[in-house]
Order: C-alpha cells, then sequence, then structure tokens
C-alpha cells in the first residue's frame, strides 16, 4: 500500500505485514525522513531524538562552546506541533553577537517556524553580505538548494501534489535569490554547536519568562 511522506511529499511504501502489526497506524514518513532514523544521524542515544532543553541565553553560554563561530544561525518550534511556535535568530561575528532577534504565533507549525527564521535572517541581512545562513532543518535547505527553482518555473506547482507553506517558500527563495553571497547550510541540531543552541533558545524564549 502507497502512503505519501509529510515531510518530502514522496510516495512510500509498508509491508501488508508491517502495517498488521500496528492495527489503525498511518505512515507519515519515508524512510529518508523517518524521526527514528533522524535521531541516529543527529547522535541521539540508542536512536532518539535529543530533546530540546529549554535553555535561557546564559544557560547555552555557559553550557555550549563548539561550533561555527560566524554566521546566522536560526531556528524554529512549535510545541506542541501544530500548536504555540516561535523562530529564532543571531548573528554572530568571530564569537560576537552582532544582532538577534525572536518572534512567536499562536498557531503555527514546526516547519513554518523554520521557514520564518529563515525569511527574518535574509531580510536582516544587506543584499551584498557574504554571510553563511545555518538552518538544522533539512527540508529548509532542500527546498531553497533543489527544490524550489523547478517548482517556480512549473508555476509554484509539484506532481505529489500541493506545496506546504508555499507563501512561505515563495516569500523565502525570492530572499534567497536576492542574497546570491549568503548560501544557507545546513547544521545538526542539539549536537553541541553553540549558535545553534542559542537560535533555539530564542524560538523558544515565548515559554519562559527569561529570554
Amino acid at each position: 500500500m502507497s502512503f505519501t511522506c509529510t515531510v518530502c511529499g514522496a510516495p512510500f511504501e509498508v509491508s501488508s505485514d508491517v502495517r498488521a502489526k500496528y492495527p489503525g497506524w498511518q505512515p507519515k514518513y519515508c524512510r529518508t525522513h523517518s524521526p527514528k532514523k533522524a535521531g541516529k544521524k543527529a547522535g541521539g542515544r540508542g536512536g532518539r531524538a535529543a530533546k530540546e532543553e529549554n535553555l535561557t541565553r546564559a544557560e547555552v553560554l555557559a553550557k555550549y562552546t563548539d561550533g561555527p563561530t560566524s554566521g546566522v544561525f536560526t531556528d524554529g518550534s512549535a510545541v506542541p506541533n501544530p500548536g504555540r511556535g516561535g523562530w529564532g535568530l543571531v548573528w554572530v561575528e568571530d564569537g560576537e553577537v552582532r544582532e538577534e532577534r525572536h518572534g512567536h504565533e499562536a498557531d503555527t507549525t514546526n516547519n513554518r517556524m523554520e521557514l520564518k527564521a529563515l525569511i527574518e535572517a535574509y531580510r536582516l541581512l544587506p543584499t551584498d553580505a557574504r554571510v553563511t545562513v545555518h538552518t538544522d532543518s533539512k527540508l529548509c535547505v532542500d527546498t531553497l538548494t533543489k527544490w524550489a527553482a523547478g517548482w517556480e518555473k512549473k508555476g509554484w506547482k509539484r506532481k505529489g501534489g500541493p506545496i506546504k507553506n508555499l507563501d512561505l517558500v515563495q516569500e523565502l527563495f525570492a530572499l534567497y535569490l536576492d542574497h546570491p553571497t549568503s548560501p544557507v547550510r545546513w547544521i545538526a541540531a542539539h549536537s553541541g554547536n553553540r549558535w545553534n543552541e542559542y537560535a533555539d533558545c530564542l524560538a523558544t524564549a515565548w515559554m519562559r519568562e527569561t529570554v
């Protein structure tokens, strides 16, 4: 039986034997985007994805020191997903914060917040900036670097069905093209990268009294 991945929109098969073990189960992810597989790639213990720590900025800086020391770092989240969510970004040069921003929405999704964080990052940067923009969303990176150009040529359509979050995807892609010297790069989530963790804490700031 065929299903459609909620992340990439690609069709995938699940054998009847596997489905019989889990009555009522509706598979949502292909093998590439399986949460269990993603957790293993990210270095989660026992194959489990790392949990959100919900740290403040001061706690992040005290705990983490690794990772790139320059660039713009972005993150977004929703708790639950969908539900209330937030986005955050920090622009760092040689380990010093140059600019940071964050915001939240009452009804959103994790992917929308990831896209929103990148939109705000490219809005912040001058069009001639030479700054790497980091995100821990592989979906966002693939959207910008692999899929969006083709979707645009086809009138913002794809074979797998409607493009999710099209309003944000279109806005972000236009900004991305306007910043040819500021590439987007994937960075592993919750792997000890100081400024990725910092962006994460900004994205969850709406959950705390102290940013």
